[in-house]
């Protein structure tokens, strides 16, 4: 209703009825996004621009949103983007979901930021997340090899963690990709070595032969 009432030149009309269709603590999700851009839309049509931003930005910290958040630095002023923008990764680095942060930061893209998040908050990271870890590893490995095989490790310690013997081939070309990465860190911090990392596996996951028969072949 409010967009077609929007589209007919009725802005005013179209805010009181999205005014009386807020998302709801009961409701919260239920048409969001769309409820959300409509108000957006209709707050630009009344030239309510700070108001207008405003919302992009909350529903992006909210949602992590990179659509809203890239409209929201687009309409700022000069020299002003910058350091929003900044604040907006911090506020990125800080979500509660470590999944959604690694997505956003990736996609963004910031993939320095991207590598910080994984050194920093690795313990959160779940290595059933295959659809994002892997692409996730292969898009920073260049840059941030550590990162990379941090995400790599939680991939293949998952698999044999669970016993998912369909899944052992791709472990053991995980671990194949961190040896090729390996020769490129020369300080893993207070991360494993390599060579710890796999004999702590070995030393872990002894039964797991299908997955040991693969990584010799």
């Amino acid at each position: 209703i409010a967009l077609q009432l929007l589209r007919a030149g009725r802005a005013e009309e179209a805010l009181s009825y999205l005014d009386r269709a807020q998302p709801s603590e009961q409701n919260r999700n239920f048409g969001q996004l769309k409820w959300t851009d409509a108000r957006i839309a209709v707050l630009e049509a009344l030239k309510r621009t700070d108001e207008a931003q405003a919302l992009r930005l909350a529903f992006f910290q909210v949602h992590l949103s990179l659509p809203h958040l890239s409209e929201y630095l687009r309409r700022l002023p000069d020299f002003e983007d910058f350091e929003a923008e900044q604040r907006a990764l911090d506020h990125v680095g800080g979500y509660a979901d470590v999944h959604a942060a690694l997505s956003f930061l990736v996609e963004w893209p910031a993939h320095e930021r991207a590598a910080q998040l994984v050194f920093s908050r690795n313990k959160e990271i779940d290595g059933d997340r295959y659809e994002l870890l892997d692409p996730a590893a292969s898009l920073i490995e260049g840059k941030y090899p550590l990162a990379a095989v941090l995400l790599r490790r939680a991939l293949i310690e998952v698999t044999l963690r669970k016993a998912r013997a369909t899944r052992y081939k791709h472990a053991a070309r995980h671990v194949r990709e961190i040896d090729s990465l390996n020769s490129q860190i020369r300080d893993y911090e207070n991360f494993e070595t390599h060579d710890q990392f796999i004999e702590r596996l070995r030393k872990t996951y002894p039964r797991k032969t299908g997955f040991w028969h693969l990584l010799r072949d």
